[in-house]
């Protein structure tokens, strides 16, 4: 589905480069759920915004069902965060004139095949909060409108960044179930980074970040081999 070789980024901070990624091979397969763990400053963020097009390498290639990205424009690499991928990060980014409806519907409005806003509310658990605004939403709440938000438009492809970093632990794991229920549900290449360990045993592949290169992979066989089956 979206596969990376060879992805380095530096970034130039005067006469210093720090180096994100240091040479990393990674394909995210058709269906499959990924983890990346890694402490802070390991590259996982940078890869994830490559992965999505949000970002671009200094060196590498970047495919995407096996067409190349690594030197798109950035007309070309909108066109794909718009029609392949869904982004779930951190903070909500939700408008909070808007109901969580309208939310949804900033994204359905522009997909060439989304949704009904109101059906993706109601797969993340919200059908009866759709006309609420943001401020009458607790933190997991809106969460989840973003999460509604990123599968709305049916992407192929949804990257989360830390989706339960800014909650508490209970509100947490009702987060991740739904993404789990979304990613069962839409069959949807999902790839998420996280600290946190619960997670770990929902995805077919945990991998590990160091330093800006892949220090291990382990990869869940039986949930691998029921996904395999499925698909």
């Amino acid at each position: 589905m979206l596969e990376g070789r060879g992805l380095t980024k530096v970034y130039r901070m005067g006469e210093v480069e720090v180096h994100a990624l240091r040479g990393v091979d990674l394909a995210l397969r058709e269906g499959e759920f990924t983890v990346l763990v890694g402490a802070s400053g390991s590259g996982k963020s940078t890869l994830l915004n490559i992965l999505g097009g949000l970002d671009v390498p200094s060196g590498g290639q970047l495919l995407h069902r096996g067409r190349p990205l690594t030197h798109a424009g950035e007309a070309e690499r909108t066109r794909f965060r718009r029609d392949h991928v869904g982004f779930v990060f951190q903070f909500y980014n939700l408008i909070p004139s808007l109901t969580a409806r309208e939310n949804v519907q900033l994204v359905t409005d522009i997909a060439r095949d989304p949704m009904e806003a109101r059906e993706a509310l109601e797969m993340v658990g919200l059908g009866a909060r759709m006309d609420h605004f943001p401020s009458q939403l607790s933190g997991g709440e809106q969460q989840r409108v973003a999460i509604a938000r990123a599968v709305a438009k049916r992407p192929e492809i949804l990257l989360c960044d830390e989706p339960t970093g800014a909650l508490d632990v209970k509100t947490g794991i009702v987060v991740l179930e739904v993404l789990e229920t979304v990613h069962a549900t839409l069959g949807t290449t999902t790839c998420i980074i996280t600290h946190n360990a619960p997670i770990a045993s929902l995805a077919d592949r945990v991998i590990t970040l160091s330093d800006g290169r892949i220090e291990r992979e382990v990869r869940n066989a039986e949930r691998a081999r029921a996904r395999d089956l499925k698909w």
